[in-house]
């Protein structure tokens, strides 16, 4: 199994069962649309709960998401992922994973490039584009080249990330989808459900996590827990391929990370956070 983020910071648009599908939030009056702030992220990862036939030992490894872009430009996302699993029963496992997409401004083309490195052997890589519009339309360059089509609304990881705040400022609590990140093989498509809890502003209790988003203005940002499960595409009862957990900031930054793959569980603890100054014409300047 290849271990899999999804940069906090994914996803979005219609499955089924009770919860509301994808669409957009209703507005909130005096709130502005959401913001994202340009920022390098690093994250220490451990282990958090080990169980099953499939035992974890140990985990190490660290999570480096740098993010750039706005309306106008469009956005950036490069994201390192650096996994190191020790297990005596399925032996000790290193995956090296990198990635790097691009959003435009309006949500509608992405494209996407993914390299993995398994136990020191390169995997073939992942390079393609997408469009979203009535269907979604992928065309792939590696690891062959091939096109598909996906019926229905889908939205790429950064309108997904501003959809889920928008939500949680509308006081919506769960939020459906169907997703496309580039991720695994670049055909998959998934459905989702973000399950958003009650926001918070005062400093978070837990003192040994997320130093750096207990100083400065995230000390009293507010932020929203999310859970956010990822499924095959397809209907009835599922259970997730794996759950993201973590703590949605207003302005687009994630702390309190928690990856649960069903046997075993990772905690991803912030050890640094660099912010880049924030440019006030950069959305006032942008013609749509």
């Amino acid at each position: 199994m290849r271990l899999r983020l999804a940069p906090a910071l994914f996803l979005l648009a219609a499955l089924t069962g009770g919860a509301r599908a994808a669409g957009p939030a209703a507005p909130v009056p005096g709130e502005p649309a959401p913001r994202l702030a340009n920022h390098r992220a690093v994250y220490d990862l451990s282990l958090a709960r080990s169980e099953g036939t499939r035992a974890v030992e140990g985990v190490r490894g660290r999570i480096v998401i740098d993010f750039s872009g706005d309306a106008c430009r469009g956005y950036t996302m490069q994201t390192r992922q650096v996994t190191l699993l020790d297990s005596s029963e399925s032996g000790d496992r290193t995956s090296d994973l990198r990635s790097t997409t691009f959003e435009n401004g309006d949500g509608k083309s992405f494209r996407f490039r993914t390299t993995t490195i398994l136990n020191n052997a390169p995997a073939p890589a992942v390079d393609g584009s997408a469009e979203a519009a009535e269907a979604l339309k992928v065309k792939l360059k590696e690891p062959k080249r091939d096109q598909f089509q996906a019926d229905g609304a889908v939205l790429f990881p950064i309108h997904h990330m501003m959809r889920l705040i928008e939500a949680a400022k509308a006081g919506e609590t769960t939020v459906s989808a169907k997703v496309f990140d580039g991720s695994d093989d670049g055909r998959k498509v998934y459905d989702t459900l973000a399950v958003i809890g009650r926001p918070a502003a005062a400093p978070a209790a837990d003192t040994e996590r997320d130093k750096p988003l207990r100083e400065g203005d995230h000390a009293t940002m507010r932020r929203w827990p999310v859970t956010l499960s990822y499924f095959t595409a397809g209907v009835g009862e599922r259970t997730p391929i794996y759950t993201l957990s973590f703590d949605l900031y207003e302005d687009g930054v994630s702390g309190r990370l928690h990856l649960d793959y069903g046997d075993f569980a990772i905690d991803g603890t912030m050890s640094r956070l660099d912010l880049a100054k924030a440019d006030p014409k950069a959305v006032g300047d942008c013609k749509k």
